[in-house]
């Protein structure tokens, strides 16, 4: 074999290496591009539909019929009851409740709105509903101060 052929046949092989790398990367990208979510990200992603859809076997309402643009926004409802955005609803507990006479988290929060709000069958603590809801109510007080006690925005 001649010094030509040689190189030739060596080139030939990393040519060959090389595109089965890049078709490899390839399909490892598009692998990326369709994986699932997190978990982080998907609870975050269940608490949302929950807080949108979810009556809890109640009065028919939402999270969403009292605090408007799925927590983002404040509410008036026709009656003239004002509900506050939750924007920084995860970064103000745990705080005290006057109407429960004690210190309150968020999740007890919770459960309070769906059992009172949506006349509801409330969360268990720990639940995969629990944790998907305070997931997502978290994520819309991501950048803001830390506020325990404070009020909602």
């Amino acid at each position: 074999m001649s010094r030509v052929s040689t190189a030739a046949n060596g080139a030939g092989k990393r040519i060959k290496v090389v595109a089965l790398t890049v078709a490899m990367l390839g399909f490892g990208a598009m692998v990326g591009a369709h994986a699932a979510p997190s978990p982080l990200a998907q609870a975050i992603a269940d608490g949302k539909h929950i807080f949108i859809h979810d009556t809890f076997g109640g009065r028919g309402t939402t999270c969403e019929s009292c605090h408007k643009a799925a927590g983002m926004g404040p509410t008036v409802t026709p009656n003239g009851h004002k509900f506050p955005s939750l924007s920084n609803a995860a970064a103000i507990f745990p705080r005290y409740s006057p109407r429960a006479g004690k210190v309150i988290t968020i999740e007890d929060q919770i459960r309070g709105c769906v059992a009172g709000g949506l006349g509801g069958k409330p969360p268990a603590y720990g639940s995969k509903t629990m944790r998907s809801l305070v997931a997502y109510l978290t994520s819309l007080s991501q950048g803001k101060p830390i506020d325990m006690g404070g009020k909602p925005k």
